[in-house]
């Protein structure tokens, strides 16, 4: 079963870490996707662009609307993603448990199973 597993992080976080910290972060990340790609688990998966890059698309008033950034009512934004194919929805939570940024405490990552394999009812 394909799970995204989508990282949300608090703005300006790495910015405020040191050089250190930040090369630690990277390194246990380049550890996590080294093991997911000798495992097969690993899908693909990006980062995103600033938040100051995005585009908000939604329905206003009968016409459509489109503002600069995300403006989500969260002191998280949705800042990459990653896809793995795991045996159980239980091994997909793991490997987002082990993500520094939800070790560390910066951010969190939200586990989704792609639809069109686990059905429309969920």
């Amino acid at each position: 079963m394909k799970y995204m597993l989508l990282i949300w992080n608090r703005p300006g976080f790495v910015e405020a870490l040191s050089e250190e910290e930040r090369n630690a972060i990277f390194g246990e990340v380049d550890v996590i996707m080294k093991e997911l790609t000798e495992s097969g688990e690993l899908v693909g998966g990006e980062a995103l662009a600033h938040p100051s890059q995005t585009r908000t698309v939604r329905s206003r008033a009968g016409g459509v609307e489109i503002t600069d950034g995300p403006f989500v009512e969260s002191k998280e934004q949705f800042a990459g993603y990653l896809m793995v194919d795991c045996e159980t929805p239980e091994r997909a939570a793991e490997i987002a448990a082990s993500w520094p940024d939800v070790r560390r405490g910066f951010g969190l990552l939200e586990v989704r199973p792609l639809m069109h394999q686990a059905g429309t009812e969920i």
